[in-house]
């Protein structure tokens, strides 16, 4: 089975950690995540991630340090999602793909039904 390449970013509004619900005609309905996406061919992970989130969320982002990849194997996929911190830059926040979102603490996330791929990156940007 390929592996997908994806991004994601954790981006701080000032105090907050912006995260992102997956709607229901998603894969993995209403399962809550970092946004991202898939890698393009030829294209960066800076690249990548910067435009994932200009077109899933029409927000500029300044990417500030990369944490560790995750591998996670789903039923019927298998991903390495590729983690960044970020700063929120410009731009009016609109949801394009995604039915919902949350400015939260490192508290509140915790208590959110994530994708599971991304509970390691969770964990591993609270204990930062």
């Amino acid at each position: 089975m390929k592996t997908i390449l994806v991004t994601c970013a954790i981006i701080q509004f000032e105090d907050k950690i912006l995260a992102v619900q997956r709607s229901e005609t998603m894969k993995l309905p209403l399962k809550w995540e970092f946004a991202g996406g898939k890698i393009e061919s030829g294209e960066s992970e800076l690249d990548c991630i910067k435009r994932e989130v200009f077109e899933e969320l029409n927000i500029k982002i300044e990417v500030k340090e990369r944490l560790t990849p995750v591998t996670h194997q789903y039923p019927n996929f298998k991903i390495k999602l590729i983690p960044f911190i970020a700063e929120y830059l410009s731009g009016e926040l609109k949801l394009r793909e995604h039915c919902s979102f949350l400015l939260a603490d490192k508290d509140e996330l915790i208590t959110l039904d994530w994708a599971e791929a991304d509970l390691p990156i969770l964990k591993e940007f609270i204990e930062l």
